[in-house]
């Protein structure tokens, strides 16, 4: 009892808070559940009539209120509760009764009970998509209407609801089924039905279903429906729905004329026949669609709107192509403009916009002096003296098109009108830009874009009554660069980027900016021939290496843009390294500029990933830079230049010493030439720098045992390079060479014969007469040497056969004037062995 009296207490809160609308629905759902649920427990097993009547209640309402909050499937247990309640009233009710009449008169007392829990089953069922249970449910319920014919216009609507529902989940057979029961309940009895009205809109939406479920088969039950629905109550929406489906069918024009027929008298809006006269156009039916138009202005001769129907007419006219009519009326509309019938300015807005419209589109398509012809259509509508933005823009818009036709001075004076109505726009400083640089007056054009780059620091300024996006300023600024540069003018390019740089805060936008303008330098470049394209390239260097020494500014700032993410940034990177490394193979006539764009590219491939690929173009960009320093270091003539390139050659080399070993990581590198390429451009460098640490450098040299001899022979060249001097190293590295020469298989006697050349010569100056004892046993080894490579082979070149025997005599010769008698004698006797060796040369010498 005390749970009971609980549950009833819950349940009366509820009410009463839910009334104040201090719980919301779905709290009044859960709390009426909780109350429902205690007096379901607290049944007895016969219990009288008033508890069974209050757990119909209380479970009819607990069903609905889950149904109300789309959890249909809570609520059926408690409708079914609710259906079981009902039963057993029934039965308990019959049980007591005295009679016939009793029993009839209890039978009505549930029914309104059972009604109403088979139209809440059958709401569930719908929302459960369970079809066959809510037919079964409404059935029902329509088979006790005789008894309860209050509840038709309830059972009606029900229907309907269910038809709506149906309907926008496309389920068009089932709505259709909704709504033909609706409206054939509300047929059912008079007195209760939901009436004409209702009863139209429910033929309406059942004719909208027909049309668009398939209106090819069910268009005559959509025409059908339609036509009921109208002789229900003529309606607006009914009219054009029966046009519309008409239209769809593909109904003759007469068709179509007598279903207007039939509204002619009734009461619509100007909108309402603006609409339809706008839907028969755009279904190809201009005779009916212009007809109904023209008839129009005679129902609205006193309203201000008429206007309207001029616009609609002028865009069905230029939609269907007849330019030649819709400038007829709009000339029309202009003369009534100035003779007191004017547009409301909602109207005027209205065909300001079509006559820009097409103007923008014959813009497009390049009919500048048609694009010029409605933008003037547009200029009449002002007073002469008016200042408007609109006007501004609109002067502005006739610029560009002057322009186009090579006509300056009226795109001048154009400019002049848009600068009188809107002198502070930045629309306006970029036309008067564009004339500048077109003019070539680069102060004109510089003082333009300073203003451009001033006002884009402040977009409020032009955004205030134009709708333009956020970027803007800096889409200018891009355009402006680009205007420059394909006219030739870097100075006032380079001040736009400048400007460009400081105003764009978007990454993204930016580097496509960028890029674009890379574009457009390089393909002006290329679209030279062959012979010039290389002084465009000197003459564009400025330009092309602001760019990228600005993008590689740029990559470095965006780490601390949130918007540009690491992958955007590597992007960019790769895109710009490789450009700059093609540029650099496009300057190999220009060594410096040549140098500068690898470095470029090393410096933009480090915001990249250290990949294979990345490390290798880092090595040969870094070996390419200094290999350009070292060569031009060769080529200068002060001392103090010279400095400077070997002093950066060994600054690139230093990096690239230390990618490589990375590099060497990541793979075989066996037949990789770039560590003899270190080392002879580092030997190079660090000797002609007269470098102290150049012999702790040779001494590792030395130990290598895999360096090839090409390598000593050309150490041993450098070495002795001017500025170098470093005779000991020469001949350490000659003599290491000799060595390795004796060491091959099969001598190669030609190369052998100049290194040993090379070596003698070192060892031996030619005119010095007074000789250390050692050096000359030295020398003598080395021509031994010669003369046991020369015995044992036909390939010893000949003229070096006689510079040896030359070298040998003439030392004798020395040794003779200086009376070393005996050492004269045998270097004499050395010279002689040559000369059994010489071929054709032998007699004339012997």
């Amino acid at each position: 009892l005390q749970v009971e009296e609980s549950a009833v207490s819950l349940w009366n809160w509820t009410v009463t808070k839910h009334t104040g609308a201090v719980i919301s629905d779905e709290q009044r759902a859960k709390l009426r559940f909780v109350a429902c649920r205690l007096i379901c427990l607290c049944e007895g097993s016969d219990p009288p009539e008033g508890t069974i009547r209050r757990q119909i209640l209380m479970s009819m309402k607990t069903g609905k209120g889950w149904i109300d909050i789309g959890k249909a499937g809570l609520a059926d247990g408690f409708l079914e509760n609710a259906m079981n309640s009902i039963e057993k009233l029934y039965a308990k009710l019959r049980k007591g009764s005295e009679g016939e009449a009793d029993i009839q008169g209890h039978r009505a007392d549930v029914e309104k009970s059972l009604f109403k829990v088979l139209s809440y089953q059958a709401e569930s069922a719908v929302a459960q998509g369970d079809f066959q249970k809510a037919v079964m449910c409404v059935q029902r319920c329509k088979d006790m209407l005789m008894k309860l014919p209050k509840e038709t216009c309830y059972l009606s609507i029900l229907c309907y609801n269910f038809g709506v529902e149906t309907y926008e989940w496309k389920r068009y057979e089932q709505s259709s089924f909704w709504l033909s029961q609706s409206y054939d309940i509300g047929k059912m009895d008079m007195k209760y039905s939901v009436g004409k009205e209702m009863q139209a809109k429910v033929l309406r939406l059942l004719a909208t279903t027909y049309f668009e479920w398939d209106c090819s088969l069910y268009l005559d039950k959509a025409l059908k429906a339609i036509n009921l629905a109208n002789q229900e109550n003529l309606h607006p929406a009914g009219f054009f729905l029966k046009v519309k489906i008409l239209l769809k069918s593909g109904a003759s024009d007469e068709d179509i004329k007598s279903a207007l027929a039939e509204f002619t008298h009734f009461d619509m809006s100007l909108d309402f026949c603006l609409n339809t006269a706008k839907l028969l156009l755009e279904h190809g039916r201009e005779s009916v669609g212009f007809d109904f138009l023209k008839s129009v202005p005679e129902r609205f001769e006193s309203s201000p709107d008429l206007g309207k129907i001029t616009l609609l007419h002028i865009e069905f006219l230029l939609q269907n192509k007849r330019e030649l009519l819709a400038k007829q009326k709009i000339e029309e509309v202009i003369i009534g403009h100035y003779t007191g019938k004017q547009l409301l300015p909602e109207a005027l807005n209205q065909l300001h916009i079509i006559l820009w419209d097409r103007a923008a589109k014959h813009y497009e398509e390049k009919s500048y002096s048609e694009a010029l012809h409605w933008y003037n259509y547009s200029v009449s509508f002002y007073t002469p003296g008016q200042i408007d933005q609109n006007l501004a823009k609109l002067q502005r818009n006739m610029a560009s098109c002057y322009l186009h036709l090579k006509q300056i001075d009226k795109a001048k004076e154009a400019v002049k009108q848009a600068e009188r109505c809107d002198p502070n726009s930045i629309f306006t400083k970029f036309s008067v830009y564009k004339i500048a640089v077109l003019e070539y007056d680069t102060d004109k054009a510089m003082e333009a874009v300073i203003e451009m780059g001033k006002l884009a620091e402040k977009p409020s300024e032009y955004e205030d009554k134009l709708r333009v996006d956020k970027n803007t300023g800096s889409n200018l600024l891009s355009l402006a660069a680009q205007i420059a540069l394909e006219n030739d003018q870097q100075i006032v390019a380079i001040k736009a980027l400048e400007y460009l740089s400081e105003h764009l805060q978007d990454c993204r936008q930016l580097f496509t900016s960028l890029k674009c303008l890379v574009r457009l330098m390089l393909s002006k470049i290329m679209a030279e021939n062959s012979e010039k394209r290389w002084v465009s390239l000197k003459n564009h260097f400025i330009m092309v290496d602001m760019l990228f020494k600005f993008s590689h500014k740029k990559l470095a700032e965006s780490f601390t843009e949130e918007k540009f993410t690491g992958d955007m940034r590597i992007l960019e990177a790769h895109w710009f390294r490789k450009v700059a490394w093609n540029l650099a193979v496009q300057f190999k006539d220009s060594p410096e500029k040549m140098r500068d764009f690898f470095v470029l590219s090393f410096k933009l491939s480090q915001f990249c990933p250290s990949d294979k690929a990345v490390l290798i173009a880092q090595k040969t960009c870094l070996l390419m830079a200094a290999a350009v320093d070292l060569e031009m270091g060769r080529q200068q003539v002060t001392p103090s230049e010279q400095t400077e390139l070997f002093s950066q050659a060994l600054q690139h080399l230093q990096t690239c010493k230390e990618i490589w070993k990375v590099l060497k990581l990541t793979g075989d590198f066996a037949t990789d030439p770039t560590d003899t390429l270190l080392l002879l451009y580092e030997f190079e460098a660090r000797s002609k720098l007269n470098d102290p640490t150049l012999h702790n450098l040779m001494e590792s040299v030395w130990e290598q045992p895999q360096i090839e001899i090409k390598t000593l022979e050309i150490i041993a060249s450098l070495a002795m390079e001017p500025p170098a001097r470093y005779p000991a190293l020469c001949k350490k590295a000659l003599k290491s060479a000799l060595n390795l020469h004796r060491k091959q298989a099969v001598i190669d006697a030609v190369k052998f014969s100049k290194c040993l050349h090379s070596l003698i010569n070192i060892s031996l100056p030619t005119g010095l007469t007074d000789l250390d004892t050692c050096v000359l046993q030295e020398v003598w080894d080395y021509f031994e040497d010669a003369l046991s490579v020369v015995s044992s082979t036909d390939a010893y070149p000949e003229m070096e056969i006689l510079w040896l025997m030359t070298r040998a005599w003439n030392t004798g010769i020395f040794q003779y004037t200086v009376g070393k008698y005996k050492e004269a004698e045998q270097w004499c006797g050395l010279g002689m062995r040559f000369l059994n060796h010489l071929g054709s040369l032998k007699k004339t010498y012997e």
